[in-house]
């Protein structure tokens, strides 16, 4: 499998960031660690492994990047507006920083050709923000796969709310979005697909699953909001079971 590694520094946010690339060509996968990690850490668990026969046969190239959460979702301590200003800031690295880098690459990769648009897929705190930056941009993304992710910014930000908590809190923003708002129709082409399951620690990421479920169906957005058994619990085994099934569906 072919690899690459990348070191890069971030205007947004004034560091250098890592990202790796797995494989020689196909659909681009941005990839996000789960809470607090590190772009190494979907390799170390297994999920590259789990998808190997999709990046061999040159079906997918998976871009695995770093996180921001210490700075943003899991730092309690810090003042609200400062955490939820530092996870804009990652979002604008995201967005203006390495999608470009992203959509460099893998035009090079598929001589010349562009994908239409970049699938997102995490699990965890990746999954959350899998479907966040797709709801966010889908004039950049064409779909995610979201497992076992947090929807709802309160279970980071009990008690506060703002502007960007709100523009980060997918059942928030989704309830209130009209039903005529461009993004609305957008959404409607974009493959969609939410998994959790019903074991253990999942309770939270289910209720949030199930919420977002209604609201796609209320505002008559085909996603695929997806729920495994009570033995399907919020751990790595379990995601690299259901990484492979859901790409056969998407690349």
């Amino acid at each position: 499998m072919k690899t690459e590694y990348f070191k890069e520094y971030s205007r947004n946010l004034g560091r250098d960031m890592e990202f790796k690339v797995y494989g020689h060509a196909g659909k681009p996968v941005l990839v996000f660690p789960s809470q607090d990690g590190r772009f190494f850490d979907y390799e170390n668990n297994g999920m590259v492994a789990a998808a190997a026969p999709y990046i061999d046969a040159g079906r997918v190239q998976l871009f695995c990047c770093d996180s921001n959460d210490v700075n943003s979702w899991s730092w309690k301590t810090w003042d609200n507006r400062k955490r939820i200003e530092n996870q804009e800031a990652y979002f604008h690295y995201i967005t203006d920083e390495l999608v470009p880098r992203i959509k460099e690459i893998s035009s090079a990769a598929n001589q010349g050709n562009t994908y239409d648009g970049i699938l997102t897929t995490g699990c965890s705190m990746g999954g959350t923000h899998a479907l966040n930056f797709l709801l966010r941009r889908p004039d950049l993304f064409s779909g995610c796969i979201a497992l076992s992710g947090a929807y709802n910014a309160r279970l980071f930000f009990p008690d506060y709310m703002d502007d960007l908590v709100y523009a980060n809190s997918p059942v928030d923003y989704i309830e209130g979005m009209p039903y005529d708002h461009p993004y609305v129709e957008m959404y409607r082409h974009r493959d969609i697909i939410i998994c959790c399951g019903r074991g253990a620690w999942e309770h939270p990421m289910q209720e949030d699953a199930a919420r977002m479920k209604e609201l796609f169906a209320y505002k008559n957005i085909p996603a695929w909001v997806d729920f495994w058994g009570a033995d399907v619990a919020h751990d790595w085994p379990w995601w690299r079971r259901q990484l492979p099934y859901y790409l056969n569906f998407v690349c």
